[in-house]
């Protein structure tokens, strides 16, 4: 099978296509024909050796995929060679092949195309455990999300919205806030033009915000923190700025704040079950038409060095997909 190695720790040009060996589903294995797979921030990353967890070279990335069932292991009872599949592993999705823990793939919706199934697991399954499991997000509260047009951001945007909050939408373009705004944002700030935390004190009449979405990190945590109203939830979701933020222990004791992690991949394989039924949820929701999951570009396999790096330079708007 014709897969996408990377052989050392480095930049995307540093990848390479290769033929490699096919694969053979363990016990608890599903062996999936890859038809389309999502390209995430954390691949920028671990491609350079930076991520949470370090796989040892050399290795495929990727890790949201959606594809058809080729054979399955003794354990796997709920899916047969030939079904639509979902579904989500740590690495090895830029691929032709790739084994899915069984607990983590999923029929596929009939009405779902392959490249919308590979947008989707990923960016909502972690907007939607910070959301519900992390921040316990309540009706009529406001949340802010940093970084709002990413992949996982306009979930939060889209699902903030969709569990009653009012949604901020912090972004660092115009045009980025406009899909923002059409994603359920009721108010933007442009953080590159505005004064963040005068913004945020003017939306909020001083109240704060009562949960902050941050998968940006850098010089953006700690003002939105500050921001936080008491009892505020400041959810860790990743660092697109590069920098891991210092956060002065003080401000938690001041404010009655909280800050907290969220590693939904850790979550998913360490509590199936309930990551099913989060996923499920999240199906419904798709087929009722109630989230949209907003797809940049698609691209070949061929491209995924492009496809990369217009992830690391922060243009995208929503999703990159690989067609395989």
């Amino acid at each position: 099978m014709k897969a996408v190695i990377c052989k050392k720790y480095g930049p995307p040009e540093d990848l390479v296509i290769e033929e490699i060996a096919d694969l053979s589903p363990g016990p608890n294995d599903v062996l999936v024909r890859v038809k389309a797979c999502s390209v995430n921030f954390p691949d920028t990353l671990i491609i350079r050796g930076l991520y949470q967890f370090k796989p040892e070279c050399p290795f495929t990335p990727g890790s949201d995929i959606a594809g058809i069932v080729e054979a399955v292991g003794d354990n796997v009872k709920h899916l047969k060679p030939g079904d639509e599949v979902f579904g989500m592993v740590p690495f090895g999705g830029f691929a032709e092949q790739v084994l899915v823990p069984k607990h983590n793939c999923f029929p596929k919706p009939p009405g779902m195309g392959f490249e919308l199934a590979a947008s989707f697991l990923m960016t909502y399954g972690t907007s939607y455990h910070a959301l519900k499991d992390r921040a316990q997000l309540r009706e009529g509260e406001r949340l802010l999300v940093l970084g709002a047009a990413g992949g996982v951001g306009l979930a939060a945007v889209e699902l903030g919205k969709l569990m009653g909050a009012q949604v901020i939408a912090a972004a660092s373009t115009d045009e980025k806030l406009e899909i923002c705004k059409a994603y359920g944002a009721s108010e933007t700030i442009n953080y590159r033009t505005e004064d963040f935390r005068a913004r945020i004190k003017a939306i909020t009449d001083g109240k704060g915000v009562d949960v902050v979405y941050d998968p940006v990190g850098g010089p953006y945590s700690e003002p939105a923190f500050r921001s936080t109203a008491w009892k505020g939830r400041h959810l860790v979701v990743g660092f697109a700025a590069g920098e891991i933020p210092k956060i002065p222990l003080n401000l938690p004791l001041l404010k009655g704040s909280q800050i907290v992690g969220v590693f939904w991949g850790k979550f998913a394989m360490t509590f199936p079950n309930e990551n099913m039924a989060n996923t499920m949820q999240l199906v419904q929701w798709q087929a009722e038409g109630k989230i949209n999951p907003r797809i940049h570009a698609t691209l070949q396999l061929e491209e995924v060095s492009k496809a990369l790096n217009m992830i690391a330079k922060r243009e995208v708007k929503g999703k990159v997909i690989l067609k395989i």
